[in-house]
Order: C-alpha cells, then sequence, then structure tokens
C-alpha cells in the first residue's frame, strides 16, 4: 500500500479515512509508474494525508482556521487542514497549496497539487467512479496533462450544472489548462 501517516489532530470518519487510504494506494502508484524520487513521492503523500484530515471537524474549529474559506463549509475542510499543517510546522508552499486548493483548483500547483486533485476525484470508492475514470486514472502516469484537463473539465461540468458558481481560483486554474493544452 502505501507510506500514510495522519497527522495527529486528523478528524476523519472511518468512511473518510478509507477514502484517503484508497487516495495514497493510487498515488503511490503513480509515484512508481512514474518513477518519481522518494522524496517527492513523500510529498504527494504528506498532501494526501492532510487533505481531509479535517473533513469531518466541527464546523466552528474549521470556521476558526479557515474564516475566509470561499463562505463554503463544503470547501472550508482544505483551507482548514492547510492552515493547521502550517501551524503544525508544514513549510513546503507545494504541499499546503495542494491542500488548501484540493477541492476547487489551483493554477499555481507543482505536482503535489495535480496529483492529489486527479487521485481525490478519480479513486475507485467514489460514488461516481466510472469506467471512464478508471481509465483516466491510468492515463496519469502517461499523459498526466490529459488526464488533469480531462477531470477539470468534468468537475467544472459538474460544477455549472449544479447551479454552482465558478471561484475565482477555479476559473484560474482552468484557463492556465486549456492554455498549456493549445
Amino acid at each position: 500500500m502505501s507510506d500514510l501517516a495522519l497527522p495527529d489532530w486528523a478528524q476523519l470518519s472511518k468512511k473518510r479515512r478509507a477514502h484517503v487510504e484508497r487516495v495514497a494506494g493510487l498515488v503511490t502508484e503513480w509515484a512508481a509508474a512514474l518513477e518519481v524520487a522518494p522524496e517527492e513521492r513523500a510529498r504527494w503523500l504528506r498532501a494526501v494525508a492532510l487533505h481531509d484530515a479535517l473533513k469531518d471537524a466541527p464546523r466552528d474549529l474549521l470556521v476558526k482556521l479557515a474564516p475566509d474559506a470561499w463562505d463554503s463549509d463544503g470547501l472550508r475542510h482544505g483551507p482548514a487542514a492547510a492552515a493547521m499543517a502550517e501551524r503544525q510546522g508544514e513549510t513546503d508552499q507545494g504541499v499546503l497549496d495542494a491542500v488548501r486548493y484540493h477541492s476547487v483548483g489551483y493554477e499555481g500547483w507543482d505536482a503535489a497539487g495535480r496529483v492529489l486533485y486527479l487521485a481525490d476525484y478519480l479513486e475507485s470508492g467514489r460514488r461516481h467512479a466510472t469506467e471512464r475514470h478508471a481509465a483516466l486514472a491510468a492515463m496519469v502516469p502517461h499523459d498526466m496533462g490529459g488526464a488533469l484537463l480531462a477531470v477539470a473539465a468534468e468537475r467544472l461540468g459538474l460544477t455549472i450544472a449544479a447551479g454552482h458558481r465558478l471561484l475565482p481560483e477555479t476559473v484560474a486554474f482552468w484557463n492556465a489548462l486549456t492554455c498549456d493544452a493549445s
């Protein structure tokens, strides 16, 4: 499996912990296929361990840690986890950005953010998992950019179809991806 080390301050349900383990497994698989250096793999797994660490935390803690998180309780756990990780000594800005923006996208991501965004969405236990998602997950080691564009397009389409607003960070992420693709 993976070398996943959840922080001692994590507040996760059993179901959420299983999701994080599946994300870690997928990231570990991609890291091996891509032959990334052990230090980079460790960064990716730190981001995985942190991304949903406060998903099941009380709202008041999330608001205290991330009061300006897009005025959305559903998105607040990422910024709150990044804030807590930083308080606890995480200094890698790429890891912190991966955690902070994993639900919305971020144009300034390094590989840790991109890999987390993909694995969080494509892991096989998700309610929306399909054969297409499995194919996209298999595509990542060979064409991460193509997989990222496809996942972002699908996620944006779902956001629009649900009648939710697109956040400035999400729009900038999409624009950066489509500029890179052209």
